[in-house]
């Protein structure tokens, strides 16, 4: 092993723990409301069922990449992720959305971190050069990463809940650069390239926190009626 070989390992150490960021915050925000011990069982199998994906689409990324409009797509479904995510306690306050189970977390952790995880793959593979070892090493380097954040990102949020909507905001703003990036939006939007890379990411982190303070107001009400609701029965 001489030295590019280490090179390359160093390469993808300092990949990972500068990508992984986005996709801890969504595990984070998915098992947010959970019991503790179920929120324990998101954070693992949510991130042992993304990583065995990313495993799966790291060789063939390259070619999915050149698929039409489909980091396009992936931002817009990261958009729905966002609203998803923050439906569930948007506020802070009140009780946790029903239907926030762990089967829902899960699936929502192992979709968003395969739509968020295609530059870290792409990265990975191209840092690996071909080298079967470094390629797994990658993958498997992203599983403590990913749960340590997660934990830590869960715990923040329920510590301070208006982490909720800066999380939320934070995946909007990932959802606008997909957006952007995207090779055949790139295209038909060249000629405002430079004032589209930040408006985009900026207008749908703001649209994210719009909807999800609305819903948290909406939220507030329905509780407050409801409360209110026996009292007027008698």
């Amino acid at each position: 092993m001489g030295v590019e070989f280490y090179f390359r390992w160093l390469s993808i150490v300092l990949i990972d723990l500068s990508l992984a960021g986005d996709n801890a915050l969504v595990i984070g925000m998915a098992v947010r409301t959970l019991p503790r011990r179920q929120k324990r069982l998101g954070i693992f199998f949510g991130t042992l069922g993304a990583i065995a994906l990313r495993v799966t689409f790291t060789f063939i990324i390259a070619q999915l990449l050149m698929i039409p409009l489909l980091q396009a797509l992936g931002g817009l479904i990261l958009v729905w992720i966002a609203l998803r995510l923050l439906r569930q306690n948007p506020g802070g306050e009140g009780k946790v959305r029903e239907g926030t189970t762990l089967a829902e977390a899960i699936r929502i952790i192992i979709l968003a971190d395969i739509i968020m995880s295609l530059d870290n793959m792409l990265a990975i593979a191209a840092a690996s050069h071909g080298n079967l070892f470094l390629l797994i090493f990658g993958l498997g380097l992203s599983i403590p990463i990913l749960m340590v954040g997660a934990a830590f990102i869960s715990w923040l949020m329920n510590k301070y809940p208006w982490l909720v909507l800066l999380g939320g905001a934070i995946l909007g703003w990932v959802a606008g650069e997909m957006l952007v990036k995207d090779r055949i939006v790139h295209g038909w939007v060249a000629p405002y390239a430079g004032f589209l890379k930040w408006f985009a990411p900026a207008f749908l982190a703001l649209a994210v926190v719009a909807i999800g303070l609305w819903w948290a107001s909406r939220i507030r009400r329905s509780s407050e009626q409801s409360a209110l609701a026996p009292h007027k029965e008698h």
